[in-house]
């Protein structure tokens, strides 16, 4: 079957353009890319055969059996026959009455697998009468690695000899049927080949050779095997191989065994006009050989065909395709197969890449990958074998290239919100932060929100006179250690440090994720006040270092208010910070610099009652009374220097 479709290079082109026109990124297709080359390349090596043919006997097995081919007759040769004999193997006496007694009901043709190259016990004489009948073909084989050649019986012409070799796939199982061998120069035919040849010259139906080189009977075409037909890839398709069409596992013909022919217990119907094939299916014989089947049942023995029965299958397939019109396997070539493995990649890379929600992502690739095996079985109900494995490998592969790439660009937009925030965070609020991105990828901006936040005021006391006792070089140094401290405290506290002013620090508690509730916006406001604490502490032990330096002692002031402000990007494209404005700031900065001389210990923290109402009488605190900040009405608010603020 061939399927009109374009250069592979122009549908890859073709392919690029319209899936970049989607706006995947460049990369991401080179990477899916790499992967389906990969693949591809793996797959010219064989790697994929093994998993190719297993699906293949799978679907063997799935699709419904035919019944037993009518035309055909199966004479074996059993373990009970043996007994009933008593010997082994059977004498030309007992072989020649067998064709003797089959003869007499008039069978079209005879096919005798078994080896009478030379004679066997007595009745040799008998056996080369019978061999000699124009319908009965005999068997020789051909010298392979592990056997010998076995010669054909010498009392029957060259031209009814067929060679019995039955190929096996690299893992031991018989998917294929050779037509021809090429032994020292000379054409051998197969022996089913034969058998179905002098069956169909009752009907006038000879052998034809195409333009093409491929052989032909009636209108039934048997395409050659190619190395790499279906899933095979590289395989060994010397000769003239075909892909066997099993009937059925069970039995593809009537049998009867040669005890009963030899006491005329069977039914001369099943003999008259019929392909007669005589050999040994006795389980000591080891003429058995695995088959698509084979691995579907638990007895091992009996999941093994013998080499009779599939000598047998080969007949009834090429009887079939030629007086049934019974369809044989076709493949396509390498460059469609090579498209529809692409095709089914960009489909799992394009899922991977539209699809947010793993679970979703893991649905909508099960019935992806469910599409493929139901459009593949279906074309293989239809005998085409087309490969399954690669294509599937294909979705799995692209999608994982593509989750990985889209994790790798998430921690990218990641570390681009945070640059753009410019801030360092608690590992929760970088996360909470991170649930944002979609506001800030689709607008370059984090919208505004009016939340309820804590926020904090830090400045050191006397900072101007100090610095300028330090270079400039000595002073950033010395500021570098002070802030990196200071905002490590304001990270271990689930804070945010919004910007640097010079020797302060301004820190929000309770953003970017609105709080909804009391007891939230409580623990922002605990959280600001022991942050302040822990500066305090901290600043004691920096002053201690610094005064083995000839530092002079830092204080430091901390102004602390709970309420409403206003956050979100504030900026322009080519600068963008994350701002903070409201009141709430106002008031919190007035509160850090008011009455800066009233400063009785080294961090003083004035907060306002709007702060003491969340804390929850966890800490002991020292009022101040109402306060006149400056460009503020009066505010209730309370003070107290570190020493004095503790939890209860």
């Amino acid at each position: 079957m061939a399927i009109k479709i374009m250069h592979p290079i122009r549908f890859v082109k073709w392919i690029y353009k319209k899936v970049h026109s989607y706006g995947i990124p460049t990369s991401a297709i080179l990477a899916s890319g790499a992967a389906i080359l990969s693949l591809l390349f793996f797959r010219y090596l064989g790697a994929l055969q093994r998993l190719e043919l297993v699906i293949f006997d799978g679907m063997v097995r799935l699709r419904p059996e035919r019944i037993s081919d009518s035309r055909l007759l199966i004479v074996e040769l059993t373990e009970e026959d043996i007994q009933y004999l008593g010997q082994w193997p059977i004498s030309d006496r007992n072989l020649a009455d067998v064709l003797a007694s089959l003869q007499e009901h008039e069978p079209s043709v005879i096919g005798v697998d078994i080896y009478r190259n030379v004679p066997k016990d007595s009745g040799y004489t008998e056996l080369v009468e019978q061999l000699q009948k124009p319908n009965v073909f005999g068997i020789t084989f051909i010298a392979n690695q592990s056997m010998s050649t076995i010669l054909p019986p010498p009392s029957i012409p060259k031209e009814r000899i067929g060679f019995n070799n039955i190929p096996l796939d690299p893992d031991g199982v018989v998917r294929r049927y050779s037509f021809f061998i090429n032994n020292d120069e000379e054409t051998m035919v197969a022996f089913a080949l034969h058998l179905a040849l002098a069956y169909l010259q009752e009907y006038e139906i000879f052998p034809q050779i195409t333009e093409n080189n491929e052989y032909q009977l009636g209108d039934a075409l048997f395409k050659k095997l190619q190395p790499n037909s279906g899933g095979y890839q590289q395989i060994d398709a010397q000769g003239y191989p075909i892909l066997i069409n099993y009937r059925n596992s069970q039995s593809i013909a009537p049998k009867i065994t040669i005890k009963d022919v030899l006491l005329g217990n069977f039914d001369p119907e099943l003999v008259k006009n019929k392909v007669v094939l005589i050999g040994n299916t006795a389980s000591s014989s080891n003429d058995f050989f695995l088959t698509p089947y084979s691995f579907a049942q638990l007895n091992f023995l009996n999941s093994k065909m013998s080499g009779l029965e599939i000598h047998a299958q080969a007949t009834s397939q090429i009887l079939s395709a030629v007086l049934d019109g019974q369809k044989l396997f076709w493949y396509w070539d390498e460059s469609t197969e090579i498209l529809w493995i692409f095709s089914w990649s960009i489909v799992g890379g394009s899922i991977a890449w539209y699809t947010r929600r793993p679970l979703t992502l893991l649905l909508i690739n099960v019935l992806a990958l469910g599409v493929l095996i139901v459009i593949s079985y279906g074309i293989f109900i239809k005998m085409g074998w087309i490969p399954v494995a690669a294509p599937t490998l294909g979705i799995v592969m692209t999608s994982g290239v593509v989750i990985v790439y889209k994790i790798q660009e998430s921690w990218q937009q990641q570390n681009m919100v945070m640059k753009l925030l410019g801030q360092q965070t608690s590992p929760e609020i970088a996360q909470a932060l991170w649930q944002e991105r979609s506001y800030l990828i689709n607008s370059g901006i984090l919208p505004p929100k009016t939340v309820t936040a804590t926020i904090l005021f830090t400045d050191l006391k006397n900072f101007s006179s100090i610095s300028e006792k330090k270079t400039s070089e000595a002073l950033m140094n010395w500021l570098n250690e002070y802030l990196s401290a200071m905002t490590d405290i304001v990270i271990n506290h689930h804070g945010i440090v919004n910007k640097f002013t010079g020797d302060g620090v301004i820190a929000v508690f309770g953003i970017p994720v609105p709080r909804t509730s009391v007891k939230e916006i409580a623990i922002d406001a605990q959280n600001a006040v022991n942050c302040a604490l822990a500066m305090g502490k901290h600043l004691s032990q920096l002053n201690q270092k610094w005064q083995q330096q000839n530092s002079p002692e830092l204080k430091m002031r901390v102004g602390i208010y709970t309420g409403t402000v206003t956050v979100g990007s504030l900026g322009g494209k080519n600068r963008l910070e994350y701002g903070v404005i409201g009141d709430g700031v106002n008031i919190a900065s007035r509160l850090e610099s008011f009455d800066k001389d009233r400063h009785p210990g080294i961090c003083r923290v004035l907060i306002a009652q709007e702060t003491l109402e969340y804390l929850d009488k966890r800490f002991s605190v020292e009022p101040w009374g109402n306060l006149n900040l400056k460009g503020k009405n009066t505010s209730k608010c309370i003070l107290s220097y570190w020493e004095k603020l503790f939890l209860n």
